[in-house]
C-alpha cells in the first residue's frame, strides 16, 4: 500500500472515531453532553484537529442522522423481504421500525428530535427519503386500486403518526409494559392494513 492510500485510510479511521466518540458520548451521557472537546478527550486528539472532519458539531450530527437512516431502511428492506404476503410485509416492516427505535434509541432520537433538536436537513437526505419510498411501496401493493399520491401520504402519516407517537412516548417516559406496547403497536398496525382500501 502506497504512503498515499495510508494517509486516505489514516483518515477515513480519524473520522469514523469522531463519528464513534460522539456516539459514545451519547450513549453514556446524553444528546446534551456531547460536545467538540469531549470528543477530542475521548479520541485523545486536540479539538482543532475535528474541525478538518467536520465544520462544527452540526457536520457531526447530519453525519449521524444520515448513519442512522442507511440503518434503519437496511433493517426496514431487510423485514420486507423476509415476508411474501404484502399484509405481513407491511406488518414486519413496521415492527422492524419500532425495533430499531429501541435498539438505537440514540439515533432514532436525533433523527427525529425526540428530546433533542434534530438535524433539519434530514428532510433533503436521500437516505430518509429512501425508507420512507420503501413503507410507499408497500402500501400501494395492498391497495386494490390506484389511489392518489395524496391519499398514500395519508395512509403512510397515519401508521408513522401512530408507531412514533409510542415509541416517544416510551422513550420519553416509560409507557407501558412491553407485553401490552406490543399487543397496542400489532393490533394498531392491522387496523391500519385493514383501513387501506376503505
Amino acid at each position: 500500500m502506497g504512503s498515499k492510500e495510508r494517509i486516505q485510510r489514516q483518515k477515513e479511521d480519524t473520522r469514523k472515531g469522531i463519528l464513534a466518540a460522539a456516539l459514545q458520548i451519547v450513549k453514556q451521557e446524553g444528546w446534551t453532553a456531547l460536545s467538540m472537546r469531549k470528543i477530542a478527550d475521548v479520541i485523545e486528539y486536540t479539538a482543532p484537529i475535528i474541525y478538518e472532519y467536520f465544520p462544527n458539531k452540526e457536520g457531526i450530527l447530519l453525519e449521524l442522522t444520515r448513519q442512522g437512516y442507511i440503518s434503519l431502511g437496511l433493517k426496514v428492506k431487510e423485514a420486507r423481504d423476509s415476508k411474501t404476503d404484502p399484509e405481513e410485509q407491511l406488518e414486519a416492516m413496521w415492527l422492524a421500525y419500532w425495533d430499531f427505535a429501541f435498539e438505537e434509541k440514540e439515533y432514532y432520537q436525533l433523527m427525529y428530535g425526540v428530546q433533542v433538536n434534530c438535524c433539519e436537513m434530514y428532510k433533503t437526505m436521500p437516505e430518509a427519503e429512501y425508507t420512507t419510498d420503501l413503507f410507499y411501496d408497500a402500501i400501494e401493493k395492498l391497495l386494490k386500486e390506484p389511489i392518489s399520491e395524496d391519499a398514500s401520504c395519508l395512509k403512510y402519516y397515519t401508521f408513522w403518526s401512530l408507531i412514533h407517537g409510542l415509541v416517544s412516548i416510551n422513550l420519553v417516559q416509560k409507557g407501558a409494559n412491553d407485553d401490552i406496547n406490543q399487543q397496542i403497536l400489532r393490533s394498531a398496525i392491522k387496523a391500519i392494513i385493514k383501513t387501506i382500501n376503505d
